[in-house]
């Protein structure tokens, strides 16, 4: 009874333990796939998806009164035989994407790219979203109340010292962001609600598991999904983390598009997460100068203080 008992332990956690006799604790995580492999298959799958599907674009050459500017998939089939599919539009572009050492192909369909603020790679974007599996399954979606999404997150240290990173967002969700606008403006309506110009940036981004979450399996996402989010954009707002009087965009000093690997003062903390970015004590706000014109901001050099 007993051998039973494991055996059927050991099936139910197949995927994502394994049984090891060798093993004091009985299990063995199984590590994850290789990303270049995955990336491969993952690329295979979503041009298949963009070969089989078109979105509802005729909508949007025709928008009726009550027309929400909401992009939506459908099967190339039956009735929809003759649509165009989604690999074929003029609106849809790709984005090569360098992450844990593998290139990966994000997909981005950009119906309509926004005229107002662009936003940068630390930014934070309010964006009413829908996030799909390529199934159709439905694992997130807030079309109707929009969301603040920080693109890059910042790091805190803990009252034990520990620094983690908070606030931030899946690599292929913020690349794709990136490429859209914002509205031009909004007007608050006498509920209290607001309208936003018709001029917001709108779309869809279609992500590998690789900048998703990879082996990382949620509730409604098995491990190695790729992810299609569609996107209406509204509003940026340039983000200063840490309150300093830099943006967080500027506090990326080597131009990588990382701000997490720039650490002047060399504590664990980034600079862009860092109040006082050189560690001599005296806020970045306060050092925003350039006391002996030598080309570096008092706030990166620990000899300038008073």
């Amino acid at each position: 009874m007993r051998l039973n008992k494991i055996i059927i332990l050991c099936l139910t956690a197949f995927l994502v333990f394994s049984c090891n006799k060798d093993d004091d604790n009985g299990i063995q995580t199984v590590p994850p796939r290789d990303r270049g492999e995955v990336a491969i298959e993952d690329d295979q799958e979503i041009i298949e998806y963009l070969n089989t599907h078109f979105y509802n674009y005729e909508e949007f050459e025709n928008p009726s009164e009550d027309f929400d500017y909401v992009v939506r998939f459908d099967t190339i089939a039956g009735d929809n035989s003759d649509k165009t599919p989604i690999i074929d539009s003029d609106k849809l572009m790709t984005k090569t994407v360098n992450y844990e050492g593998v290139d990966q192909q994000v997909y981005i369909l950009k119906v309509r790219e926004g005229e107002g603020a662009k936003p940068a790679f630390t930014d934070s974007t309010l964006v009413a979203y829908r996030g799909q599996l390529l199934n159709s399954n439905v694992f997130d979606s807030n079309l109707k109340s929009p969301v603040w999404f920080n693109l890059s997150g910042y790091e805190i240290r803990g009252s034990n010292g520990v620094i983690a990173t908070v606030g931030n967002v899946i690599k292929g969700y913020a690349e794709g962001l990136e490429e859209f606008r914002a509205a031009t403006g909004y007007e608050v309506q006498a509920d209290n609600t607001v309208k936003w110009n018709n001029d917001y940036g709108i779309g869809a981004i279609f992500i590998p598991s690789g900048l998703g979450y990879f082996a990382n399996a949620r509730a409604s996402i098995p491990a190695y999904s790729p992810l299609i989010f569609t996107i209406n954009l509204y509003h940026v707002n340039e983000a200063d983390h840490d309150g300093d009087g830099v943006p967080s965009y500027l506090e990326d000093l080597d131009g990588d598009g990382n701000p997490f690997n720039d650490d002047t003062d060399g504590d664990g903390l980034s600079n862009h997460s860092d109040p006082d970015d050189d560690g001599d004590g005296k806020p970045t706000k306060e050092e925003l100068g350039d006391k002996n014109e030598d080309g570096v901001p008092d706030y990166l050099d620990p000899d300038i203080f008073e």
